[in-house]
């Protein structure tokens, strides 16, 4: 059994795990004993016709330090290769963006090894002036897939205005 697959209780009041109050996302939560989790959140704007996805690092047993968190905005061809990955047509996605201010970097991977989490999703930002990076990698067990998978799709009609 994937032990960094437990959510915490927090995570299933939606009022309790975001900080600013983000009605209308899907955050996942993997803290671990180490202290090396995170969490993700995926929040759909149709207004600017893409999904931004959040990622903050674990500062503490059940804490994430979201004044830190860094923000990737996925457009269509984003979100369609990520569902690529869950739906199994490609084993991973590396999706690359790149501003005048940092460069970030999502890797979404199917992994088929016994014992771990059927998928792997590493967001990671480097900032262009102090060469700072910071990484998030959280693994998703089949049932967070499931939701991020209907997450996904249902993203793309709203993004086009149907």
């Amino acid at each position: 059994m994937d032990t960094h697959s437990t959510q915490t209780p927090a995570a299933h009041t939606p009022a309790a795990h975001t900080p600013t109050g983000y009605p209308g996302s899907y955050p996942i939560y993997k803290p671990n004993s180490r202290g090396t989790g995170g969490v993700v959140r995926f929040s759909l704007n149709p207004s600017k016709a893409a999904m931004f996805v959040d990622a903050a690092s674990q500062c503490g047993e059940r804490q994430f330090a979201w004044e830190q968190k860094f923000t990737m905005k996925w457009d269509l061809s984003d979100i369609g290769a990520a569902l690529s990955v869950l739906q199994r047509r490609q084993p991973e996605a590396k999706l690359f963006h790149q501003s005048d201010k940092a460069s970030s970097i999502c890797e979404f991977i199917a992994r088929d090894e016994p014992n771990r989490a059927p998928y792997l999703l590493t967001l990671s930002r480097q900032d262009i002036a102090t060469k700072d990076l910071h990484k998030v990698a959280i693994p998703l067990t089949h049932p967070e897939a499931a939701v991020l998978e209907s997450v996904l799709q249902s993203a793309v009609p709203r993004i086009l205005g149907w």
